[in-house]
C-alpha cells in the first residue's frame, strides 16, 4: 500500500488519507470492476521481470513526488498520490494528486482530471466504474471542498456536494462486496458522526456512517527502555486487503484494542451479513500476548517505528498472510548479528482462527518494506531493500544474504528469493520506497516515488512512479 503521514502508499482497492469519490469507470485490486475488489481469483504464475514499455510516469523534479495507489475498474487505471505532473509518450499532462490511464498499451492517459488540491492517499470504485471514492489530505477535489473525503463522477470529475468530510486524514478506503465502504484513518469525527473514530463503514450512496462497524478502536504504541521511548502514536487505520473470497479484510495501524479482543498492528475482520467483527486471529509476535523476550517474542520494533506492519496480502487460496513491516530491528536486541522479530522483513502467517506462528520469514538486513502483492506461486516485496535473505546483518551483507533491491520475488511455499540459473535475483528495480502492489490477470503493477530521480525497474529506465511487469 505509502510515504504519507507514516511512510507510503498502500494497497488494496481503498486505502489512504483523505477520501474522495470519483464517479465512472471504477478501479479494483484485480482485473474485475470496481474498488469492490471482490472474490475474484487468485492469478496464477510469474510475472515478467521485464516492463512493459510506454507506461505513464512521473516527471523528475526537484521535490518528491509519488504514486500511493493503483487500481484497476475494467480497462482503465486509477492512480492517487502525490503529483502536478504526469508523463506519456512524450506529452506532458497536468494531473494534481489523480489521474487515470488505459490498462493496456500504449496505456493511454485518459481526460479524467478532478484535480485534488493535496495529496490522495486511497481510491476505490463502485461496481459499475461510475464512482470513484478517494481519500487523502485534500480539502477540495475539482475545486469543490471535500474535507479528507469526497465522492467524484469517474468520466466528468463532477464532485458529489456535501457527501463527505472528515476531521483528519482518511488513509485507506475499501468498498466491500455487500456495498459497505469502510473507511479508516486519523479521523474522530465523519461526515458529521463521532461514533465510530478511526475507523468507520459508510453507505456509499450517502457518505454517513451505517453502522456495520462498531470495533471502538483505542490504543496506541508506547514503550520505553530507561529514558528513551517510542515515538508518539496515534490511534488510526492506515491499510486494508479484502481477501479472495470477499468475507475477510485484514486492517493495519495503530490500535491495542479492536473490537473489544488485544490486538496490535494488524487484525483480521470477518465480514458478516449485519456486522463486521474481529476474528480470533492474531499472533504473539505483534500482539505482545505472550509478553517479550526472554520468554515471549520481540514484538516491539525501533523506538522511531513503532507501527511497523504496513501491508499484508492474502494467498492465491486465502490459506496464508504475507506481511512486510519497516522497524529496523527489535529495540532491546542488538541491531548486529542475527536478525529476529518481524522488523524489516517479510513473514508468512496461517489465516486459520486462532494465534499462530509465522511459517516462514525472509530479512531484509534493516531495509524497510511497504508493500507486498501475491500470486498461487509467488509473493512480491518491496521498499528500499539491498538484499533478500539477509538474516545475518545489518547493513550489512551477511552470510548467505543475495543482493536484489527494492523488489523481489520470493517462492510462496517457503519465502526464499527466487535467483536466476547464475544466482543473481529475478526482479529488481530502483531503491524508491515502492508503496503499493496490484496484481491483476494481466500482470503485477507497482507504485512508487522519483526520489532521487530513481526510474528503474527491471533494469530499464523510464517508469518513475509506475511500473507494469506483464504475465
Amino acid at each position: 500500500m505509502r510515504i504519507s503521514r507514516f511512510r507510503q502508499l498502500r494497497s488494496s482497492c481503498g486505502a489512504a488519507g483523505i477520501f474522495a469519490v470519483v464517479t465512472a469507470a471504477s478501479v479494483s485490486l484485480t482485473m474485475v470492476p470496481a474498488a469492490v475488489a471482490q472474490a475474484a481469483a487468485a492469478s496464477s504464475g510469474q510475472v515478467s521481470p521485464t516492463p512493459a514499455s510506454g507506461t505513464p510516469q512521473l516527471v523528475k523534479s526537484s521535490s518528491t513526488q509519488l504514486i500511493r495507489q493503483l487500481v484497476q475498474c475494467g480497462e482503465t487505471i486509477y492512480a492517487v498520490g502525490k503529483f502536478s505532473q504526469i508523463s506519456w509518450n512524450g506529452t506532458t499532462f497536468s494531473r494534481n494528486n489523480v489521474f487515470s490511464f488505459s490498462a493496456k498499451a500504449p496505456y493511454t492517459v485518459t481526460p479524467w482530471n478532478p484535480g485534488a488540491n493535496a495529496e490522495a492517499d486511497s481510491i476505490a470504485l463502485s461496481s459499475n466504474c461510475a464512482t470513484a471514492y478517494i481519500g487523502g489530505r485534500f480539502t477540495s477535489v475539482n475545486h469543490t471542498s471535500a474535507d479528507h473525503l469526497a465522492s467524484v463522477n469517474a468520466s466528468t470529475g463532477a464532485v458529489k456536494s456535501g457527501w463527505g468530510r472528515a476531521n483528519d486524514t482518511v488513509d485507506s478506503v475499501l468498498l466491500t462486496p455487500k456495498g459497505h465502504l469502510l473507511v479508516g484513518g486519523f479521523f474522530t469525527s465523519i461526515n458529521g458522526s463521532t461514533a465510530h473514530q478511526f475507523y468507520a463503514s459508510l453507505n456509499p450512496a450517502t457518505g454517513k456512517d451505517d453502522g456495520y462497524l462498531n470495533l471502538k478502536l483505542s490504543g496506541n504504541y508506547h514503550f520505553c527502555s530507561g529514558s528513551t521511548c517510542s515515538s508518539p502514536t496515534h490511534t488510526s487505520v492506515y491499510n486494508q486487503q479484502l481477501s479472495h473470497s470477499g468475507k475477510l479484510v485484514l486492517v493495519e495501524g495503530i490500535f491495542t484494542s479492536a473490537g473489544g479482543k488485544a490486538r496490535q498492528q494488524i487484525f483480521m475482520l470477518n465480514l458478516g451479513a449485519n456486522v463486521g467483527t474481529v476474528t480470533p486471529w492474531t499472533s504473539p509476535e505483534f500482539d505482545g500476548s505472550k509478553g517479550n523476550l526472554p520468554n515471549g517474542f520481540p514484538y516491539q520494533c525501533s523506538f522511531n517505528e513503532p507501527f511497523y506492519i504496513r501491508a499484508a496480502a492474502w494467498s492465491g487460496n486465502d490459506a496464508a498472510i504475507y506481511t512486510v513491516a519497516t522497524g529496523k530491528s527489535p529495540w532491546n536486541i542488538a541491531s548486529s548479528g542475527k536478525r529476529s522479530g518481524l522488523c524489516d522483513a517479510t513473514a508468512a502467517f496461517p489465516s486459520r482462527d486462532a494465534s499462530v506462528t509465522h511459517t516462514w520469514i525472509n530479512y531484509t538486513g534493516c531495509d524497510s518494506l511497504y508493500s507486498v502483492a501475491a500470486d498461487t506461486t509467488t509473493v512480491y516485496v518491496a521498499g528500499h531493500p539491498r538484499w533478500s535473505q539477509n538474516s545475518k546483518g545489518c547493513n550489512v551483507a551477511g552470510t548467505g544474504a543475495i543482493t536484489d533491491h527494492g523488489l523481489q520475488g520470493l517462492m510462496a511455499t517457503n519465502g526464499n528469493v527466487l535467483v536466476k540459473s547464475n544466482g543473481k535475483a529475478v526482479y529488481s528495480m530502483s531503491r524508491a520506497n515502492a508503496d503499493d502492489m496490484l496484481r491483476t490477470s494481466a500482470g503485477l503493477w507497482i507504485a512508487s516515488t522519483n526520489r532521487f530521480g530513481m526510474d528503474v525497474c527491471g533494469h530499464k529506465s523510464g517508469h518513475a512512479g509506475i511500473c507494469f511487469l506483464p504475465n
